[in-house]
């Protein structure tokens, strides 16, 4: 009695025992499949405000958190010798004003010695034609005559030039007052205030910022998303976050746009989510867990997930077959995040299949069905 006691212990709880093992039914259900993924919020349209040239800060208006209007100035920086230049230049041009009035005023009394050589030449001609006057005299006023039209050609020219001198200082003084007008750091859209990057006195160079902006109406979350669960992925689809400052309220919204670039390192495909409305009080940099739901997919062969193994690049499950265990290789297709896989191959509904098991399977192997792993379930 002792003997069979051990052997019965041996083969029913020891190592010669049945592997004990729960299974599951292939059924057919409508899969709703998703895929999860972490992402950070983020501002679609954010904004740096600083000087196009160096410069020194000379007030900054506005604070982290303050709302600002569409032009509405929010630093300046010092002109230092700005003002200065901008007089002198106002000079120059009032100056190549007076020039050109010299200019067209000279054009003026050019024409009229033109006018008047021209006709004592060609009275001139007449007269030496009928022998009143000698050829030298002649010749003389034609000469000045040549000499008047050389000189209104001269004064035409210089007054081109004083006018094109006048447009060039006006040029002059134009990019001077735009440059006074870049000394005034205005919101380029209503939006809040994010950073103060620069306090008065501080000298900047060329881009540096002074404040930064956001519109936030643009807030989006950018997340990543396993490559090997993307297919299918494309903008509208719904999606559904979890902020960490709401870790109770699953706030909905819908895939707004899907990077052409891909990471190739963690193997995840970058995705923005906009919410349908966007929470109060949400913060920049927050992390959140979105969940993009796929179309359903209407009864679908579904088995649990946690059935699936793979042995030798191959994909299966395990089957109890005339009291013997064989791996029977599967196609799997959607998923569902409630533990469901889609079955699309190589099982038939009501097919029992191998979920979870006490100890290691193998091909052959002796197992026994229980409701239950967990000690004195049978």
């Amino acid at each position: 009695m002792i003997v069979a006691g051990i052997g019965w212990l041996i083969f029913q709880h020891g190592p010669m025992a049945p592997n004990r093992v729960t299974a599951a039914t292939a059924e057919i259900a409508d899969l709703q499949s998703s895929i999860f993924g972490i992402g950070i919020v983020e501002a679609q349209r954010s904004y740096a405000i600083g000087p196009t040239a160096a410069s020194r800060v000379r007030r900054v208006l506005v604070d982290v958190g303050d709302t600002v209007q569409a032009g509405q100035l929010m630093a300046e920086m010092d002109p230092v010798d700005l003002n200065e230049r901008a007089t002198a230049a106002q000079s120059a041009l009032q100056r190549a004003r007076y020039a050109v009035q010299a200019a067209a005023a000279q054009v003026r009394d050019t024409e009229a010695r033109h006018k008047v050589a021209a006709s004592n030449a060609e009275r001139y001609a007449e007269l030496g034609k009928q022998a009143f006057l000698s050829s030298s005299a002649v010749e003389a006023k034609q000469q000045e005559a040549v000499s008047a039209q050389a000189g209104l050609l001269a004064a035409h020219a210089a007054q081109d030039g004083a006018r094109q001198e006048l447009g060039r200082l006006a040029a002059e003084q134009a990019a001077i007052g735009k440059q006074r007008s870049n000394l005034l750091l205005r919101a380029p859209v209503a939006g809040i205030v994010t950073a103060r990057d620069a306090e008065p006195g501080t000298t900047l160079v060329a881009g540096q910022s002074v404040l930064r902006m956001m519109d936030p109406a643009s807030i989006w979350i950018k997340a990543r998303i396993d490559q090997a669960r993307s297919g299918g992925l494309k903008t509208g689809l719904p999606a559904s976050a979890l902020l960490r400052s709401y870790p109770h309220n699953a706030f909905s919204g819908k895939i707004a746009r899907i990077e052409l670039n891909s990471d190739s390192v963690t193997e995840e495909r970058l995705v923005s989510v906009t919410f349908d409305q966007i929470p109060t009080a949400i913060t920049l940099g927050e992390l959140a867990e979105i969940t993009i739901a796929f179309p359903v997919t209407a009864r679908a062969l579904t088995i649990p997930n946690a059935a699936l193994h793979t042995i030798d690049t191959r994909d299966g499950v395990w089957q109890l077959r005339e009291g013997k265990l064989r791996f029977q290789p599967i196609r799997t297709g959607a998923r569902a995040l409630d533990g469901r896989v889609q079955v699309l191959s190589g099982l038939a509904k009501g097919d029992r299949v191998i979920v979870h098991s006490e100890r290691e399977l193998h091909e052959g192997d002796t197992v026994r069905i229980v409701d239950s792993l967990a000690k004195g379930n049978k």
